[in-house]
């Protein structure tokens, strides 16, 4: 297949302002990649009328929730991670208990040391309810696992924990966004497999320059995801793709399919979470990152 590098200079795609979004800025999880404070940002490119709505990359769903769609399909391939949506989805009420126990076992004991015990727990039998804790309280929000054997490595943060009152009215108002997706556990083509022509699917995979040890990114490969794209276009689905960009204002390079994606915008990011994390409190000036959003219309 040809290929193509994607320019800076790519023309960029003029937002419908139908499609305008406003910022939703409760997020239910830390995440790395999180598309939170961006999300109106990348919706208002969106087309101003589609059919089901599908997130094959889900992480915390910020997309997702500002745009509340009413009928949506989202997934993840990691277990954890969708067994707290699911419980969203299913029973709100428990998945504030979850928070609630262990935040209480933190407020009680030594948090470094509950955090400590609870991510060991975690590693050995990795679960929804110890996971929800630990992305609220490990550092930077980031959630890094260990190459080698995949546990997760991050230590504890300094910061003070949401209250769980305030959490529960996060999972209230996220349920309410959420009430028309199903939540799939599944690889990312097993999650749009029912997406049908005038549908949208919104993709933010891993980043191929930063995240190749977060989340299980490792097996993750964007030349699978570039032939999953090719066959939605050509049954008529929309098709939008955050990717990496520019860092430090220079523009990474990607090659991209000939012809797959008909515009480009840039979408301005906060400094980077993970280069936080990296440099330790640090200044993180100069740090920051655009991202290309990709469209196949």
């Amino acid at each position: 297949m040809n290929r193509a590098t994607m320019r800076a200079d790519m023309p960029q795609s003029v937002p419908d302002p139908r499609a305008a979004i406003a910022p939703f800025n409760m997020p239910l999880l830390k995440w790395i990649g999180s598309k939170q404070r961006t999300a109106p940002l990348i919706a208002r490119h969106f087309p101003a009328r589609f059919g089901t709505y599908f997130e094959p990359f889900l992480g915390a769903g910020g997309v997702l929730g500002t745009l509340a769609p009413p009928c949506a399909v989202a997934g993840d391939a990691y277990g954890p991670l969708m067994g707290i949506w699911e419980k969203l989805a299913a029973d709100p009420d428990g998945l504030v208990g979850w928070y609630r126990e262990r935040w209480a076992a933190a407020q009680e004991g030594d948090p470094k040391a509950v955090y400590e015990r609870m991510r060991a727990r975690f590693n050995a039998d990795p679960n929804g309810p110890d996971l929800l804790y630990l992305v609220r309280a490990c550092y930077g929000g980031v959630v890094r696992f260990r190459k080698k054997d995949g546990a997760m490595s991050t230590p504890c943060g300094p910061h003070r924990l949401l209250h769980p009152d305030k959490f529960a009215r996060r999972v209230a108002e996220w349920a309410r966004r959420t009430e028309g997706t199903r939540f799939r556990c599944a690889d990312f083509r097993d999650t749009v497999a029912d997406a049908r022509p005038g549908d949208l699917v919104y993709c933010d995979p891993p980043y191929s320059h930063a995240q190749a040890i977060l989340y299980g990114a490792q097996a993750f490969r964007l030349a699978d995801l570039f032939e999953e794209i090719a066959r939605l276009k050509s049954a008529g689905v929309f098709v939008a793709l955050s990717l990496d960009g520019a860092k430090r204002g220079e523009t990474l390079p990607v090659d991209l399919p000939d012809g797959l994606f008909d515009r480009a915008v840039a979408v301005e990011l906060d400094r980077s979470r993970l280069r936080r994390f990296q440099l330790r409190g640090r200044s993180v000036e100069g740090e920051r990152v655009s991202e290309r959003l990709l469209l196949t219309w």
